[in-house]
């Protein structure tokens, strides 16, 4: 609240609740509330988000009821405006047992023998009388979780174990700490050093990812949601309780070389336990905002603060405190709600979490967010509201502290819209920090606080929702966004950083940072890697073989077309090859294994690319993430191509030279050639993947990679010495598989001519390890390829 002239006899009071003391001064009202921004916060539900206001008036003071639901009482009385003073004591919500505040007064400030009153602390400069707090909080005076330690021990005189296994020195009951986590160490000279014991999910100093790494006074130490510290001669732990703020100073993003600014010098508080939307016309920045407060896109210059911390610099550290729930489904649909999250909470806790730790925490999201009735049931057949309540589901599970949506009520009716506004209110009364970007206004008063961009990527509005329209001159919203978009011309931005709002809002309401201006993309340290690689395989691998098996028309056409293209093959090539099949049977081979191959990897990267860069966000490994790809996939595959070819040549007649292959069993090369050529064909299908950005183009591509694959394959036109087509037909994997099969049945004495008469067709072991091996070397390349366009769809903070 802003300072207003008032009687200069009014006393300074001290009212004293459950949660602590404030100094009140006549200069100024009190806001009573359960609205985390009020003065005097009392988190009972009785009480109403903003429930009476404290005033000095006439050399005294009054409490004033604001329309309160339950009420305001005094001596068991309800009041609408009652004179209060030293010894008043007042009941808010319940006359008997609501929550309590009693007024002391307090003596003079100039008295000799004044002193401060037990236990109050004075409404204060944060930062003034404060405990000493690690060196490594960039904005102490914004921090809610270094305000005071949770506990302080002396420091230790040996080697100290961390972890969330009862037998350990410091215990952390935080499931994304492992049971051994890491080591303090206590070296001889006094000196300190924190190790890493493989981790899952990393150890950090200074929000920078360590192995092991000497550890100095006000250094902070991060573990799981604990940060532990060096301060004078004690170790002080913090716990992140979920209760932070963020504070916004500055953002800027520009493209196209600083020709289009995306985001203007936006600046903002969020205060902790608190809801906040974001709103604006298309085009005013807001996708960018979300990205840049996340780290997904890094604003090129300003600060985000995290109760206090360097977001982008600490962000390896406090990205497992970021809920993000994208507008796209996280989790894959044909799964149950149960089981997606059982598979993603073993992908976010430790490998040591026993499955009954991590089930009960599943469950225990589940009755949070009112799912439990749906848990057996498949995630597509929910409806719009309930599924976007399987992905906040999903985020819970770490327990987050701030919690971003994008879009949560698009496409949703108007009773869902308000269902899914109100979920994200209760959140933010228990305990989170929540920011939902949105296009809906119609319940936006179920938030604290308005964010209003004007095109451009400038603030127009900041403050209570209630007052934006009023703020504005409009009565309706869709008047404010034909404004935004007609008056073009008019300076929103100005006329607000010129207001009242402006000032009470983000002037006095924070302290701004003035931290060092960031010039592009801020270096921070890389990810922890992940300690276990092969616990994230086996656990991808089987939601992924889940997922697969779910997909019963997906199933059917896989197991079918190997079959029919068999069929055919065996139909064109008869019992025997000869000059007139042994052609036809090999190409109808080719054809099968691309499509067999490219058909079942073209659509997987694309249509899963929400779920992969949330994932990868908090910790996934890409490679892992990859090659549970290529196990799945690959094993599909390789068994097509094997039905494939016995279906195609089993018992046939090869008429290979000598009836001998070049190093086995005729068949048993050609089923080689074909499973390699398959495998190869599937690779290729993933880098497509990986390359679009719809899935819809997806199909035409494959009939386009089919065709070429069937040209360039030496069955149909003569490559070799053709300067230009024999080194793009280099790249094909069917121009190595066909000529290995042309090798093993010796194409060139079955069917002699040109076309034939090709070095790699020779039916010799040099030719034949060449051509399987450059399939080899071919499905390693695209492997490659595939991995660095994964790394272009990551947070770019995550970019190593």
């Amino acid at each position: 609240m802003g300072e207003r002239p008032v009687a200069p006899t009014a006393p300074e009071l001290v009212i004293e609740t459950e949660s602590g003391s404030t100094v009140m001064n006549p200069s100024r009202d009190y806001l009573v509330g359960r609205d985390p921004m009020s003065d005097i916060v009392l988190d009972d539900a009785r009480v109403s988000w903003h429930h009476a206001v404290l005033r000095a008036e006439a050399g005294g003071w009054t409490i004033e009821d604001t329309g309160s639901t339950n009420g305001t009482y005094t001596d068991g009385q309800r009041i609408r405006v009652q004179g209060v003073g030293p010894g008043s004591v007042i009941r808010f919500g319940n006359p008997a047992d609501g929550p309590r505040a009693v007024l002391v007064g307090r003596e003079a400030p100039d008295s000799d023998a004044a002193g401060p009153v037990p236990g109050v602390e004075e409404a204060r400069p944060a930062a003034a009388h404060e405990p000493e707090r690690p060196t490594a909080v960039l904005a102490p005076a914004a921090t809610g979780t270094f305000r005071r330690p949770t506990t302080v021990r002396p420091l230790p005189a040996r080697t100290v174990r961390i972890g969330r296994a009862d037998d350990n020195d410091l215990v952390i009951d935080d499931l994304v700490v492992s049971r051994r986590h890491a080591e303090l160490h206590v070296h001889h000279d006094g000196t300190y050093e924190i190790a890493d014991l493989g981790s899952h999910n990393g150890t950090f100093l200074n929000g920078q990812p360590v192995d092991h790494a000497p550890v100095s006074e006000g250094d902070i130490v991060g573990i799981g949601h604990t940060a532990f510290c060096l301060v004078g001669d004690q170790l002080q732990e913090y716990v992140d309780t979920g209760e932070v703020s963020l504070d916004v100073h500055d953002l800027t993003v520009a493209v196209d070389g600083g020709r289009q600014t995306l985001l203007d010098g936006v600046s903002f508080p969020v205060s902790e336990k608190s809801l906040l939307a974001v709103v604006g016309p298309s085009g005013a920045g807001k996708s960018t905002l979300l990205n840049a407060l996340t780290g997904q896109r890094p604003a090129d210059h300003g600060t985000v603060l995290y109760d206090g911390r360097d977001l982008y610099h600490d962000y390896a550290e406090l990205r497992q405190r970021i809920g993000l729930v994208p507008q796209d489904d996280i989790m894959h649909t044909q799964l149950t709600v149960r089981r997606a999250l059982g598979y993603a909470a073993e992908l976010r806790f430790p490998q040591d979490t026993a499955p009954a730790e991590r089930w009960e925490r599943v469950d225990e999201v589940l009755r949070e967010l009112g799912l439990e009735e749906r848990a057996g049931q498949p995630i597509h057949s929910l409806s719009g509201g309930q599924r976007k309540r399987v992905s906040v589901a999903l985020e819970l599970l770490t327990k987050p502290s701030l919690l971003f949506l994008d879009e949560p009520t698009s496409g949703l009716d108007p009773g869902m819209d308000r269902s899914v506004m109100h979920m994200l209110r209760g959140l933010a009364d228990h305990g989170h920090t929540v920011i939902v970007v949105t296009h809906s206004v119609l319940s936006l008063d179920v938030c604290d606080r308005l964010l209003v961009l004007a095109p451009g990527g400038r603030i127009a509005y900041y403050g209570p929702p209630r007052d934006a329209l009023r703020f504005f001159g409009f009565r309706h919203w869709p008047e404010a966004f034909e404004a935004f978009e007609n008056d073009r011309g008019r300076d929103w931005a100005g006329e607000y950083r010129r207001s009242a709002f402006h000032l009470t809002y983000i002037g006095d309401s924070t302290a701004q940072p003035g931290a060092p201006e960031t010039a592009g993309a801020p270096a921070v340290g890389a990810p922890p890697k992940p300690q276990s690689w092969g616990a994230q395989l086996r656990t991808l691998v089987r939601r992924y073989a889940a997922v697969l098996s779910a997909d019963r028309i997906f199933l059917a056409i896989m197991i079918a077309l190997p079959f029919v293209m068999g069929v055919m093959a065996r139909a064109l090539g008869g019992s025997r090859l000869t000059s007139e099949t042994a052609i036809n049977a090999l190409l109808i081979l080719c054809v099968g294994a691309v499509l067999t191959g490219a058909s079942t990897a073209v659509r997987e990267l694309v249509k899963e690319r929400v779920i992969y860069q949330r994932e990868r966000a908090v910790g996934l490994s890409r490679s892992a993430y990859l090659m549970s790809k290529v196990v799945v996939l690959g094993t599909v595959t390789v068994a097509q191509a094997v039905v494939l070819t016995l279906v195609a040549l089993f018992g046939v007649d090869l008429n290979a030279p000598r009836d001998d292959g070049v190093l086995m069993p005729p068949l048993l090369e050609i089923i080689v050639a074909v499973a390699l050529l398959a495998f190869t064909s599937m690779m290729l299908g993933l880098l497509v993947s990986a390359l679009v950005r719809k899935e819809e183009v997806t199909m035409p591509l494959l009939v386009l990679l089919a065709i070429v694959q069937v040209v360039f394959c030496g069955l149909l036109l003569d490559l070799h010495g053709v300067p230009g087509l024999e080194q793009l037909a280099w790249l094909m994997p069917s121009r190595w598989a066909v000529a290995a099969m042309a090798g093993t049945v010796g194409l060139a004495r079955t069917v002699p001519g040109d076309l034939t008469d090709d070095p790699m067709f020779a039916h010799t072991a040099g030719a034949w390890l060449l051509n399987t091996g450059m399939l080899v070397v071919l499905a390693a390349v695209f492997g490659f390829a595939v991995m660095r366009l994964l790394r272009r769809r990551e947070p770019a903070l995550m970019r190593k």
